[in-house]
Formats: C-alpha cells, structure tokens, sequence
C-alpha cells in the first residue's frame, strides 16, 4: 500500500528551471509536477531541451536557476540515489564484452543492492533466456530491455526514461506500454520522454510538452485533443459560410475551400441542404492529438 508520505516522497517538482549555455538558453524557467501513479510523457521536438533538463533533475547537469527535485529533494542529496530514483538514458552504455548478468552484478555490487535482484529484474523485462549472452550481441530493443532492467534494479518508487520505445518492434511497444502502466498502478511514478507523440500516446495518463525549451503543454491527452476540422466548398462561398455560421460552426479560408470546426462533416452537408447550398466539396478532416501537438510545438527548438 502507498501511503501519503510515500507520494510525497515520488514526486517530481520542476520549479523556474533554467540552463543557458553561454548565451543559449536551452531550457527557460520551466515549471512542472509529475505525480505517483501515473505515466507522464516528456515530449517536444529534438532539441526542446529535453535531455537538458533530464539531466537536471539527475544532477548531471547544473541549473543557471530553478530547482528540480524528487520527494524536495535534489537527486544529488539522495541518501540512496538507486533505490529512489531509476534512470535509462543511454540505451548503448554498456560495456560489450560483459553479459547482462554481470552488468546488472555490477551495478548491484556498486550500489548495495542485492545480488538477488539481477535475476529478478531480468525476469521482468523478458530476458531470462539472453542473461548469459554478452550485450555486444544485443539488438537495440534488448538493449533497452537491460537498461530498463538496470532503472529497476534498486526497486525505486521513481522511474525516469529517456525514449524507451526507441528500437523496440511493434511487439515490444505493446508490451513496454503495458509494463509502464502497471508500474504506476503500483504507485510510482513513471516520466518518459519522446518526440513522438504516437509513440507514447497509448501509454501515458499526462503530457508535459515543451518547444524552444520552455513550457507550452502541461495536462491530459484530452484537452490536448481539440478535434478535427471539415473541408468543404461550394460555387456560392459566401452563402456557404453564413449556412454554416448559422449553424454553429466557425468558418475559416482553407486549402481549397472553406475549413470548417464547431460541426462534423454530416451537419455541414445538413447545414448546406436547408439553405438551399449546392456542395462541390466536402471532406472531414482528422485533427486530433497529433495535429494538435505539432500545431503547439511548431518548429521550436533549442538544443
């Protein structure tokens, strides 16, 4: 059972955070909460600043302002760094020579941990039948199977993934989706960060977006949804658009007639037949999520 001073102490809070590089700024007074229990997806395009402020909030990288903790505290001033916060950053940091049991036994042995959690870890993310085999040899998805091995070896209540779908074939998509989810509803919390937002769509309760390495996002999947639109013309525009209006839909200049949102594609053609408007055109138009996150996200960028 997670009790509340078990979620305090699993939150992440980004607080003003701030990184220049000389005179690049890449990260932009950000401020955000990721809370227990959910899966919350990280997302802007490459060079938003991701990265940057992951490394932040691991103490890998030192803020020009703002804060980034987990529980109010600084990662670096964790006790135990391991058994609070797991991290997968890099994919392809590993020694090739060393199996993943061993790699996983050094970790372990760094850190305190028992060695009996090397089995155990490699048993959750499937790769019980490639333990003795030397990571040199691993595809890029089994790679991302053994750092999310390694993210868990401490059994932390936090998890911070950098692009962990990256590499995966489609069966391993579905079953990272599932493996993310049922580590929040054990009460953790979950970060994962992408620049696709369908790769991660099915899978996270919360979005945090960021482009040009400041805020532009922070909420659920459905009120960043703002719906799909209709293309339709007609010879008589004029009389199309106030049929339309007067229907309740809004009317904009399109490509190649009018775009229309408020109405679906049936209650335009409605709309055009009682007031005697002959079509030429109509077509409805997906929007939807991904529409909407590239229509928030633009082409900013940072690095």
């Amino acid at each position: 059972m997670v009790t509340a001073s078990d979620r305090d102490g699993r939150t992440i809070e980004v607080r003003g955070l701030t990184k220049r590089f000389g005179a690049v700024a890449a990260v932009s007074d950000l401020s955000f909460t990721v809370a227990p229990g959910t899966v919350t997806g990280f997302l802007g395009p490459n060079g938003a600043g991701k990265t940057t402020t992951l490394r932040m909030l691991l103490g890998l990288v030192e803020p020009s302002a703002g804060t980034a903790t987990i529980g109010g505290v600084r990662y670096r001033d964790l006790p135990r760094p391991i058994t609070t916060v797991g991290t997968a950053l890099e994919a392809a940091s590993f020694h090739p020579g060393r199996t993943a049991r061993n790699h996983l036994r050094v970790m372990a042995a760094s850190s305190g941990v028992p060695s009996s959690r090397v089995d155990a870890v490699l048993a959750l993310v499937g790769l019980s039948d490639y333990a003795t085999r030397r990571v040199g040899g691993y595809s890029l998805g089994m790679r991302q199977r053994l750092g999310l091995a390694g993210a868990l070896l401490g059994d932390p209540g936090v998890l911070v993934l950098d692009e962990p779908v990256n590499g995966l074939d489609p069966e391993g998509i579905r079953w990272i989706r599932t493996f993310l989810r049922d580590l929040a509803a054990e009460g953790r919390t979950v970060l994962v960060s992408s620049h696709l937002l369908s790769e991660v769509q099915q899978s996270v309760d919360r979005l945090v977006i960021i482009a040009g390495g400041r805020l532009v996002y922070e909420g659920t999947l459905d009120g960043l949804d703002t719906g799909g639109t209709v293309l339709v013309d007609a010879p008589d525009r004029a009389a199309l658009a106030a049929a339309i209006r007067s229907a309740g839909g809004s009317v904009e200049p399109g490509d190649g007639g009018l775009s229309v949102t408020g109405l679906d594609a049936t209650s335009v053609g409605a709309a055009a037949l009682a007031a005697g408007v002959p079509l030429s055109l109509l077509m409805p138009r997906q929007g939807g999520l991904e529409q909407s996150f590239l229509d928030i996200v633009g082409g900013g960028g940072s690095r």
